[in-house]
């Protein structure tokens, strides 16, 4: 991790931004030659929400690993040393930055009064909020809403497709994996190192990062503490979790069920009555 930091420092301000971009791209069609070109076996039946488990779980245990090492302690300290009203304020400030891809793909899912109220919400958290440290929008009535360019997908009709568990970034879909890009280029912190540079923007995703990881220390807690396998931990709540943001709670009632499981309402080709 030092190494590569130390080689971003090396190259121009006005490339780096370029080059990061580059970067996370050739990590996404990694992730996707090597789920294409894993190997299947012939021995064990593979899952069919996950038949690239083999080079998942690599990938999983690869990111444990770096976590453990470098984010657990730096994350340990900074909930043990920065007050939790600053730590609130770090959080809101990067869910602003963020929050241009909530407004693009609100509107993107045909939700324009939604996407109304994201836009007002992003300006005022922008202005009134002190460039979103405070948030004064969510006071004034204007909900905090969560999209992405994997929803915004998923509402079209897009099936998630395979599992994936991108390295250093975290559970995702050959559906999902298509919100990096997006993300990348409608966060504010993006333009703001192109017009001031890296030395501007690289402490600020550092600290960006620390905080996204401060917030996952009570679900890494659950998942350390209560599943036996921890990938399939992740993996099931993730799944979950993502058919629940593409669906807004609402979920098809197919979707209760397991997908080759039989209707449990169903005997002998009637329906039972309830």
């Amino acid at each position: 991790m030092v190494g590569i930091i130390g080689n971003l420092r090396k190259i121009p301000a006005k490339t780096n931004h370029g080059y990061l971009c580059l970067l996370i791209l050739l990590i996404c069609l990694a992730v996707l030659q090597g789920c294409a070109s894993a190997p299947k076996s012939g021995d064990q039946e593979l899952d069919p929400a996950d038949p690239h488990e083999k080079f998942n779980r690599a990938s999983y245990d690869l990111t444990d690993k770096i976590d453990r090492a470098v984010f657990e302690p730096v994350v340990n300290t900074y909930i043990d040393y920065v007050p939790d009203a600053a730590q609130r304020s770090i959080g809101n400030f990067y869910d602003n930055l963020a929050y241009p891809n909530v407004v693009l793909n609100s509107f993107l899912q045909g939700k324009v009064k939604q996407g109304a109220e994201d836009t007002l919400r992003f300006f005022v958290n922008s202005t009134i909020g002190m460039f979103g440290l405070f948030d004064m929008a969510t006071h004034m009535g204007l909900q905090k809403n969560d999209e992405d360019f994997g929803q915004t997908l998923g509402v079209w009709g897009v099936k998630p497709g395979s599992y994936l568990f991108v390295p250093l970034l975290g559970p995702s879909s050959e559906r999902d994996v298509t919100n990096i890009p997006i993300g990348l280029v409608t966060n504010v912190l993006f333009y703001a190192g192109l017009a001031v540079g890296s030395y501007f923007a690289a402490p600020l995703t550092i600290l960006g990062a620390i905080d996204k990881r401060a917030r996952l220390v009570g679900p890494m807690r659950i998942r350390d503490e209560a599943a036996l396998d921890p990938y399939l931990f992740v993996r099931e709540a993730s799944i979950q979790q993502r058919e629940f943001l593409v669906h807004d709670g609402k979920l098809p009632l197919d979707l209760y069920y397991e997908p080759f499981q039989d209707n449990p309402f169903e005997q002998d080709g009637k329906k039972q009555k309830l």
